[in-house]
């Protein structure tokens, strides 16, 4: 591979860098959803990327990326395999494999990657890690009590006034919270978490109930260097009118009318960069990108929760915003305070250590704006079948303002003529993208595309965005 040389300019002093660089290189992504894929789509439009590995993909990623067989919870594996196919750069999806220490083994082995250790990733894998840490360093979030017994949890329950929120303490896979609306509905939900350990042997998170319009801020971070993503807000209701039970999320719009630059500047600040910089107080410096589910409350913004990963769908309407190259990004983050050796024929620092500013390019993000409807298998969240043949895809996408993410497909060959089709093989099957002038061109130009889309066992919401809209 050819090498070359390119600058980065330090937006505080003005100052040139150069870096050196191979031509184009080799990345690996794990995880196999919208997310996912809507990561290999934003490296494609890398003019630094080659070569990108999927493991394990799926039926979309698959036209952009080579699926590797391998499991994301396969760390060791996936770490040879790094090894064995040069990968320069591997990005995590998921929170499972990042909660298992992916990012530890990658590091441990040498490797590049973008993904914050096990430890730092209790701010999503533990509930109460996360709300402890917050009333710790007097970061806004909702009054909470953290309970393993059954008959002490519905022993304070009964003294609330409902609704109450009751989360799960460990990953559910967005699953893992309940707002009951009645005593006898608590009783419910506290005995599948706590008795019945329907998400596994763990603890209960009971919270007081906030209301006001939420919205998700994710943010690219480096230990206390914290670089804001656009803003976006997801629908995690299954059904129309925010009614039913929790979901992975049905849909996202981004950017989000509701919220201010200052409601967005008051949460970077007191918010994003105060939990980044109290993880380096606790030892458990983050790096990767941190999530801040939060809302604008009567009182002020306050902190729902906080993933270790991209949020799904947010990520799949908030990258096709971005105009900068996210390899220069993930790698800002990832080489951030290592040392840099600098070209042949250049005055650069040997081995100087660089901070991710000083490595990060500008961050620059479309003034589109962008809706997506999420296509899932009829009975989602709950149990559903698989193996339901989709088409009308290459339609919807005759728009070419139209993105169709792959969640949960998979492609089946049919063994007498041998002709290829796409099935359903999870909960979320599709998330159908499209970006406008305006949300309501988006949202119209979004709804249209999945009308063309054919499949007898999805079901989505149409009302997407019907808080703003």
């Amino acid at each position: 591979m050819r090498v070359f040389h390119f600058e980065s300019t330090n937006k505080s002093d003005g100052k040139t860098i150069m870096l050196d660089s191979f031509l184009t290189k080799n990345v690996l992504v794990v995880g196999s959803g919208g997310r996912e894929h809507a990561i290999v789509d934003a490296l494609s439009r890398s003019r630094r990327v080659g070569k990108i590995f999927c493991a394990p993909g799926n039926a979309g990623i698959a036209a952009q990326a080579e699926c590797v067989p391998l499991k994301e919870t396969q760390i060791p594996e996936l770490v040879d395999f790094a090894k064995e196919h040069g990968v320069d750069l591997t990005v995590v999806g998921p929170e499972v494999p990042l909660s298992a220490g992916i990012a530890d083994a990658f590091e441990k082995a040498g490797l590049r990657i973008f993904g914050p250790s096990a430890a730092a990733a209790r701010i999503e894998s533990s509930k109460d890690f996360a709300k402890r840490l917050m009333e710790k360093y007097d970061i806004p979030t909702a009054a909470f009590k953290t309970f393993d017994n059954y008959d002490d949890a519905i022993e304070y329950v009964s003294r609330h006034t409902f609704p109450i929120v009751l989360k799960y303490d460990g990953l559910a896979a967005g699953k893992g919270v309940v707002i009951p609306e009645t005593f006898s509905d608590a009783k419910v939900a506290l005995k599948d978490m706590l008795l019945d350990d329907k998400f596994g042997k763990g603890k209960v998170v009971v919270e007081e109930y906030l209301t006001g319009p939420e919205f998700s801020f994710m943010c690219f971070v480096n230990g206390k260097e914290v670089f804001p993503l656009a803003i976006a807000q997801d629908h995690k209701r299954a059904f129309e009118g925010d009614k039913g039970p929790n979901t992975g999320g049905m849909g996202a719009y981004s950017p989000v009318p509701v919220i201010t630059a200052e409601d967005e500047e008051y949460a970077l600040e007191n918010i994003m960069k105060k939990t980044a910089a109290a993880m380096v107080a606790e030892g458990c410096s983050f790096k990767g990108l941190l999530y801040g589910g939060l809302m604008k409350t009567p009182s002020g913004i306050k902190v729902i929760e906080f993933n270790c990963r991209f949020g799904d769908p947010e990520t799949e309407v908030v990258l096709p915003r971005l105009e900068s190259d996210i390899y220069d990004i993930f790698s800002a983050i990832a080489d951030g305070g290592m040392s840099v050796n600098a070209p042949e024929g250049t005055d650069s620092v040997e081995g100087a250590r660089l901070s991710s500013a000083e490595l990060m390019p500008e961050i620059k993000w479309s003034s589109e704006q962008t809706l997506g409807f999420v296509m899932a298998s009829k009975g989602y969240p709950g149990s559903y079948e698989k193996g339901f043949a989709i088409s009308g895809l290459d339609e919807a996408l005759a728009d070419p303002s139209v993105r169709i993410y792959q969640m949960g497909t998979r492609e089946v060959t049919d063994p007498e003529s041998g002709a290829k089709s796409l099935v359903t093989s999870g909960g979320r099957v599709l998330m159908v993208v499209a970006s406008g002038e305006t949300l309501r061109q988006a949202r119209d130009k979004a709804l249209a595309a999945v009308r063309k889309i054919h499949c007898d066992n999805l079901f989505y919401r149409s009302d997407i965005g019907h808080l703003v809209l």
